[in-house]
């Protein structure tokens, strides 16, 4: 199975991803590119250091959504890596019909609350200013709706009293990098 990263960040799950790859633990899955839409994004040193193509995407216009010129550009990067899976680990757009077109039933995402609850931005801290007694991560295929897709796996994460939203993250960010490789690994065997 042929995976596709895309992000816009530091790649700490990305980074995961590739750890259990090299670890012989993502099944019939091999990352073959790493995409960012932000030329500082720390994931795009990710590919140097694993051996894997690592490039910057334009994606204007836009700042938030992936849409015209900026969205051909990103198809055609998809594309050229002829994946079997793209995963979202940390990429801050929403995706819209041409690229979800383009790749239908190909995409997951790594979303950190369980899901339905607290979807969109800020996960973790809608969580904690919530009150709720539990968080956690959820990975779900992406559809037009955000956050809305078929939830494929879930991992909880207590909140304890006292808690802060920086405990908190930390607690979330090691559920998911174990979960986003287990579900990838899962996947490249054909279960869903």
């Amino acid at each position: 199975m042929r995976v596709v990263i895309l992000g816009s960040g530091r790649g700490s799950n990305a980074e995961a991803i590739l750890l259990a790859q090299q670890a012989g633990r993502l099944g019939a899955a091999r990352v073959v590119q790493i995409l960012a839409d932000k030329p500082e994004a720390g994931i795009l040193a990710l590919g140097a250091r694993f051996g894997v193509p690592a490039k910057f995407v334009d994606p204007a216009p836009f700042r938030t959504k992936l849409e015209g010129e900026g969205e051909a550009r990103f198809i055609a990067a998809v594309r050229q890596a002829q994946p079997d899976l793209v995963v979202l680990a940390g990429f801050m757009r929403v995706l819209k019909a041409g690229f979800l077109g383009a790749f239908a039933g190909k995409i997951i995402n790594l979303h950190p609350s369980l899901l339905p609850a607290f979807p969109g931005l800020d996960g973790i801290g809608q969580a904690l200013r919530a009150g709720v007694k539990e968080t956690g991560c959820t990975v779900h295929e992406v559809t037009m709706d955000v956050d809305a897709g078929r939830i494929l796996e879930q991992a909880r994460v207590p909140i304890e009293p006292g808690e802060t939203l920086d405990s908190l993250a930390a607690k979330v960010h090691a559920a998911e990098h174990k979960l986003l490789p287990m579900v990838i690994a899962r996947l490249s065997h054909g279960e869903k």
